[in-house]
């Protein structure tokens, strides 16, 4: 048993390091979609996701989850506001990568720990511990550093930060699996992606279906949003939740260097002091949930000898 467990475990570490690893490569493929626009490519993300997520779902047969879903109407609202907010985080992202914003996109998701950490104070009245009001505080100052290194707030980094946070707390309340949730989603944001692709075609002004290539780019960006999301699943029963929030790091942190290194965006020194401070952040968050870890570890083991 303990080598199934540990083989088990193993197993969550690659799902979950292949899951914020393609999500980190992400912004090599938005580019592959051009000459069409962010929006084009959004309506096709969200067309295409639902076609791949209902595939998987039927070769699972999974569909014991929607009627008891239809019968909850609070449920199905938080879905679709759930639905709403995950297309603007795709918007901005989409559009963030392909105006060459990489660098300040990844910015978004290394702040996003501190944002969600934030909204468990305010809306579910969490207390923070005195490292993770440290950690906040360095997050605050971050984005004062940046502004000033940017002349503007970042605020493409910002809305992905809070989007991908509010996300994240509204599918808490749905209570859905990831490929469960994520259908629902899609379904909700399917209608308006095919009225916008079929305006597009009859205007003249879409891209899908002009050329072999470029159309099955496009039908693959929904299978690339659909396999991450299934990684990250099958990881979070695997692997403990902590785990989890330390392997969330590499999908910026790829962001990042493809930003930096593949796209040659421009770094000048209040940039860099802005990016350690957030680092400095996330450095002080990950040193207190692994104190906290072994705290635990060390309790139970006290209980269990005595």
């Amino acid at each position: 048993m303990v080598e199934k467990s540990e083989g088990e475990a193993a197993r969550g570490l690659w799902y979950g390091a292949g899951a914020y690893g393609i999500w980190g490569l992400f912004p090599l493929f938005w580019p592959l979609l051009e000459p069409a626009g962010p929006v084009d490519i959004l309506a096709n993300r969200m067309a295409w996701s639902l076609v791949a997520v209902a595939l998987m779902l039927a070769v699972q047969r999974k569909w014991a989850w929607i009627r008891p879903l239809l019968a909850e109407p609070r449920r199905l609202a938080l879905s679709a506001a759930a639905a709403v907010l995950v297309s603007v985080n795709w918007g901005v992202y989409i559009w963030g990568v392909n105006s060459g914003h990489v660098v300040e996109t990844s910015l978004g998701y290394f702040i996003n720990p501190l944002v969600t950490i934030g909204l468990g104070v305010l809306v579910l009245g969490e207390r923070l511990r005195p490292a993770q009001w440290t950690a906040v505080g360095i997050g605050g100052l971050a984005v004062a550093v940046l502004a000033i290194g940017y002349g503007r707030l970042p605020w493409i980094a910002l809305t992905l930060a809070f989007t991908f946070a509010v996300y994240g707390l509204l599918k808490k309340k749905v209570g859905l699996g990831g490929a469960e949730s994520f259908a629902v989603e899609s379904a909700v944001l399917f209608p308006f992606a095919v009225g916008y692709l079929v305006y597009l075609g009859v205007t003249g002004r879409g891209s899908l279906g002009h050329g072999l290539g470029h159309t099955g780019l496009l039908m693959l960006s929904g299978l690339i949003t659909a396999v991450p999301l299934l990684c990250f699943g099958a990881a979070a029963v695997r692997v403990p939740l902590s785990t989890l929030g330390l392997l969330q790091y590499l999908a910026p942190v790829f962001q990042f260097l493809i930003g930096v290194a593949v796209f040659h965006e421009s770094m000048p020194p209040a940039r860099w002091a802005g990016f350690a401070l957030v680092w400095a952040a996330l450095a002080v968050l990950s040193w207190d949930a692994l104190r906290g870890l072994r705290d635990r570890a060390a309790a139970q083991a006290r209980e269990a000898t005595a």
